[in-house]
């Protein structure tokens, strides 16, 4: 798919927004292995998450939309039938993960404490990402995984499984909660330390114990521990808002509303970072549901962004909101220097070299960094044709540089954007009316 974004002189409107990937990954998860029947409010139709729920199905769990019972927003809500851990059922083939490294992770470690074997397997671009980060701590514990290379297919040889401490060598909240989900099938309490926090919904939505020595996280899980049924609520994705934050931020003139957005002090760091480039950024009505923060934002055309620089503790916090944020600042007046996000190299393609090659392409003055990029900003942009790489923060960080350029920009791999914003389109056309064209 190929989509033609053309400058918008000016945006407003209230975007739909998706609800949030990670949370509704995981209240997937811990709905399968409840105790009982869990209603999921809002739950995502992104292509990531339907693959969660998809290999739950695989391994006996039963989803059910009621299109009598809706959420806030409409939605239905997805009512889950809890099996337990011990309730879950071997697959009758391999497990589809899809474009999804969240499913794949998270799921190789609630399997590897079930007495059966599983292959796990996805597209592609899943299968060149690094798998070994969850093959050692899951192996250490006693399970058994089998890869190539390094990379999926993953065979997970299920085993009684003994606790462990394991201090994360790589900042990831996937290693993390693959490690305290195949605790709970472990004998003893396993605990994960943290040097660097990273997003915390898994410790959040089982009411983990979480101790701060030292300046590092200790996250701690007893083996045997029930998951109890619930009502979950998926607040909106704050990664989807980043598009049409920076988009606000950036134009020339701009009143952006987006409701019920995620405000999880691990996930917010985007907020941090525009504000400190000066961007309008306002969070109202803020509330908790389902132990999750969530506000209203609002963002308004500052007249001028500056260079920053990005790097350090913050850099987990906001690392799928980068390239967006690369955008911003080659809008911005100045030098933006982002560092410590190698992790970026790792992703569905290799997002650093594929936001630095769109960004020169409209004609930014990009350096590339074995771990971020160096931005002069402020010479302008211009319309170009560019690769999304199939991946679709690209393509949509792409689309958002797009408002802005001198002519219009061709993006080819549009489709892209619906592994976590199968909305994103229609939801730029209502900000940014007659901008976009679809080919």
């Amino acid at each position: 798919m190929t989509v033609t974004v053309h400058p918008a002189a000016a945006l407003a409107g209230r975007p739909a927004l998706p609800a949030d990937k990670s949370v509704a990954h995981r209240a997937a998860l811990f709905a399968a292995i409840a105790d009982g029947e869990s209603e999921i409010v809002g739950f995502s139709d992104a292509a990531d998450p339907q693959s969660t729920v998809a290999c739950l199905r695989a391994l006996g769990v039963a989803f059910e939309e009621r299109p009598d019972v809706l959420g806030a927003d409409g939605t239905p809500s997805l009512f889950v039938r809890g099996r337990g851990l011990d309730g879950l059922s071997a697959p009758d083939g391999p497990l589809d993960c899809g474009n999804s490294g969240t499913t794949m992770r998270l799921l190789a470690g609630l399997l590897a404490g079930r007495p059966f074997t599983t292959t796990l397997v996805g597209d592609a671009s899943l299968s060149g990402r690094p798998m070994g980060r969850i093959a050692r701590p899951l192996g250490q514990m006693g399970a058994r995984i089998g890869m190539t290379d390094g990379h999926a297919p993953l065979v997970v040889e299920g085993a009684p499984l003994s606790s462990i401490t394991y201090r994360l060598p790589v900042a990831s909240a996937q290693v993390k909660s693959a490690v305290l989900l195949a605790g709970l099938s472990a004998s003893g309490t396993t605990t994960v330390v943290e040097p660097v926090a990273t997003r915390d919904h898994t410790e959040r939505m089982l009411g983990l114990d979480v101790l701060v020595r030292g300046g590092e996280r200790h996250v701690s899980v007893d083996g045997g521990t029930t998951v109890r049924a619930r009502q979950w609520v998926v607040p909106r994705d704050v990664s989807a808002a980043a598009f049409f934050l920076v988009a606000g931020s950036i134009a020339e003139a701009a009143t952006i509303q987006l409701s019920g957005v995620g405000l999880n002090p691990t996930r917010s760091g985007v907020l941090d970072v525009l504000r400190a480039m000066g961007a309008d950024v306002r969070v109202s009505n803020e509330r908790e549901r389902g132990g999750e923060p969530l506000g209203d934002l609002r963002v308004e055309a500052p007249g001028g962004l500056v260079g920053v620089e990005i790097g350090g503790a913050i850099v987990p916090n906001l690392i799928d909101e980068i390239p967006v944020l690369a955008v911003a600042a080659a809008c911005a007046q100045g030098r933006t220097v982002i560092r410590d996000a190698e992790e970026l190299r790792v992703k569905e393609t290799d997002r650093i070299e594929a936001i630095a090659d769109v960004l020169r392409a409209m004609g930014a003055d990009v350096q590339e960094r074995p771990d971020g990029l160096v931005i002069e900003g402020g010479r302008g942009l211009k319309g170009a044709e560019v690769d999304a790489r199939d991946d679709h923060r690209i393509a949509m960080s792409a689309a958002v540089a797009a408002l802005v350029a001198d002519g219009p920009t061709t993006i080819h791999g549009a489709e892209a954007a619906a592994v976590s914003f199968p909305g994103f389109w229609d939801a730029l056309e209502s900000v940014a009316a007659g901008s976009v064209e679809a080919g």
